[in-house]
């Protein structure tokens, strides 16, 4: 029997004023689940303006600037009269630093949303020692509390079940959703390009990141540059930013290839779906921790093919579609191999109807939302 559900969503930060893959996976699924029966609260760190852009139904427990004690103490308050006001009957933690404070106060079904193993991919941008430890600490003290999990991909199930001894059978996979109609810009190729100022004549790949160690960009460079000698106008547009941005251009200067790579820094939401439209094709040559892969469906949802690492849950993005798209391994070497055999016309990737297509049946907002009101409904069974 379906019961109705009231989930109390407690998340990271509010999407429209801080982007991020977490952030952005909570403010659309807030937005989808009520289509799938689901009545959403929520608490997030942010400002004022999120409880008057959701009528109240997100708030802010305090603003992001405040250190951790305030922040952990104005999730308690929230929390509190949030329970009192509303009575949620299932709790769902999208960030395990923000539970913590209130994991005492839960006694409805926890369902935790793991989007990635937060202490290791720290450690991996230099976030080592004491700091690795505590952060691994957090996360295991929610988890363990929680009755069921929703991973991203079968690669961050395996991560749950091993690194925090997770039970398998509890845990539940279900892809990232994106806005399918969003990225399904009707304009050609040539009008995207025409809007964007990009050069209409030559071959473009794009790759939208972070710019920080783990997401193979240097690799990316460095394959340009081999991709030039028999490719001379190739053109890599690489939208983002992060602390790698000193680093890579100077990488790019030294190959000599600035006539060939373009650091974008960042890019609007509004310009997303055209840069995805505009390219020949997009790369995502991440090298470790890769939970799903959210550009790689936003740049088939655009109907641009996409090569992908075979690193995480990213093959899984794209196997069902074309198993050429995914690279046998996020080398410079192997990318470019990859991407010249693409641009020649050696190797043919699916076109455009054929992407739209397999992102609206895999990825789209509704149907994900669907899947995860089941998920919930068990927590709550």
């Amino acid at each position: 029997m379906t019961k109705h559900l009231l989930s109390l969503q407690l998340g990271m930060h509010w999407f429209p004023e801080r982007q991020g893959g977490l952030d952005r996976v909570y403010y659309e699924l807030s937005r989808a689940l009520p289509r799938s029966g689901v009545e959403v609260c929520g608490l997030v760190c942010g400002s004022e303006n999120v409880a008057a852009d959701t009528q109240g139904a997100i708030r802010a427990f305090a603003p992001r600037n405040v250190n951790l004690l305030a922040r952990w103490i104005g999730i308690r308050k929230a929390f509190t009269v949030i329970l009192r006001e509303r009575n949620p009957n299932l709790i769902v933690s999208h960030f395990a630093l923000y539970t913590l404070p209130v994991i005492r106060k839960i006694k409805t079904p926890l369902v935790i949303h793991f989007q990635g193993p937060w202490a290791d991919e720290g450690a991996l941008e230099g976030n080592t020692g004491l700091r690795h430890s505590l952060k691994f600490w957090v996360e295991s003290r929610v988890y363990r509390r929680a009755s069921r999990a929703i991973t991203l991909s079968k690669a961050f199930a395996d991560i749950l079940a091993a690194r925090y001894n997770y039970p398998r059978d509890r845990i539940h996979i279900i892809p990232g959703g994106i806005d399918v109609q969003r990225f399904a810009v009707e304009v050609t190729q040539r009008e995207a390009r025409q809007r964007l100022e990009w050069p209409e004549g030559r071959p473009i790949v794009v790759a939208v990141r972070r710019l920080v160690p783990r997401m193979g960009l240097e690799n990316l460079v460095a394959a340009t540059a081999i991709l030039k000698r028999d490719i001379p106008d190739i053109m890599v547009m690489i939208a983002g930013r992060g602390v790698l941005h000193a680093q890579l251009k100077r990488q790019i200067e030294s190959l000599g290839i600035s006539e060939n790579v373009s650091l974008l820094g960042f890019v609007s939401d509004d310009d997303l779906p055209y840069i995805y439209r505009a390219a020949n094709l997009s790369v995502v040559p991440t090298v470790a921790l890769e939970g799903f892969g959210l550009i790689a469906a936003e740049s088939l949802a655009a109907g641009t093919p996409c090569i992908v690492s075979p690193v995480g849950g990213l093959p899984e993005v794209v196997s069902a579609l074309s198993k050429d798209m995914i690279l046998a391994s996020p080398s410079a070497a192997d990318i470019a191999h990859r991407l010249r055999a693409v641009l020649t016309g050696e190797l043919v990737l699916p076109d455009e109807q054929s992407c739209r297509r397999h992102a609206a049946e895999n990825f789209d907002w509704n149907i994900i939302a669907a899947r995860t009101a089941e998920v919930y409904q068990q927590a709550v069974a």
